[in-house]
């Protein structure tokens, strides 16, 4: 296991034992509305939050794991962040070893640019997945250090909820 990832998950485990927030419960498990699908992700970085939207009006929000090096956009391939900007859902991937996984269709435009200009790659694959097998074992705690290369993780059982919600094509913003 490398070294980075390792005391990740060590000071997760420190965390969990001794953090009051890890205690905190997401927001409650209630039925939603059969046929209900957001048109709309929000995703607050400094907050670790997902929230989905329908026509403006909030659905439900989900606590989330971020990129390693959560502070600044996503300006290359490599740099362990997630991106901040305007995207979509471009397609799903229910064969993701991180139990499932909705595809941002980062890079952008702006993106591409930015890279370009620096002379670097800007990556891909950024997505909104579950844990898998590998971080199942963190459960509802998993949020409490960011360990992705740049994605946005979620729970298995969260990211079954976003993934019957959300269509593809549906709007995807990333705040800093």
């Amino acid at each position: 296991m490398r070294r980075p990832l390792f005391c990740a998950i060590l000071t997760m485990i420190v965390l969990l034992i001794f953090s009051p927030a890890g205690t905190r419960a997401m927001q409650g498990h209630l039925a939603l509305p059969t046929g209900l699908r957001a048109d709309t992700i929000l995703i607050e970085k400094s907050a670790h939050l997902l929230t989905l939207y329908c026509d403006g009006q909030k659905i439900k929000s989900y606590r989330v794991a971020l990129g390693r090096k959560p502070l600044g956009a996503k300006v290359r391939e490599g740099d362990m962040r997630t991106p901040e900007g305007r995207y979509r859902i471009d397609f799903r991937n229910d064969q993701s070893r991180f139990h499932r996984a909705l595809h941002i269709s980062y890079p952008n435009a702006h993106d591409r640019r930015q890279a370009r200009n620096q002379g670097v790659s800007p990556g891909s694959g950024i997505m909104i997945h579950g844990l898998g097998e590998q971080f199942a074992w963190l459960g509802r705690y998993h949020h409490l250090v960011d360990w992705t290369e740049g994605c946005i993780a979620v729970t298995d059982e969260e990211i079954e909820e976003i993934w019957s919600l959300v269509p593809d094509g549906a709007g995807v913003v990333i705040l800093p």
